[in-house]
């Protein structure tokens, strides 16, 4: 499914701070309902993603691999969370 929506698509936040993210927006962008999601502000948008997988580094061999459960680690998962891990431990 093509990613790109052109046409402006409206929701409305209800009294417990709610929104609906229509159908035909969560398919483009991937969500599917339980999935845990950033929010934040930016710029005085607000942004709404898929939340980092959890996933731990761990020694095979003589290499280390990203591992995770759940559907396969993409490429940039895995560079996510080598950048992360990267920045914790310096």
């Amino acid at each position: 499914m093509d990613s790109t929506i052109s046409a402006t698509i409206s929701a409305t936040i209800d009294a417990a701070g709610r929104i609906v993210i229509p159908k035909r927006l969560r398919e483009a962008a991937g969500l599917v309902a339980g999935e845990a999601l950033c929010v934040r502000v930016r710029d005085g948008r607000v942004e709404i993603e898929p939340a980092p997988r959890k996933v731990k580094i761990i020694k095979r061999g003589a290499v280390r691999v990203a591992e995770g459960t759940g559907e396969p680690l993409t490429r940039d998962v895995v560079e996510a969370t080598r950048a992360d891990l990267r920045v914790r431990h310096g």
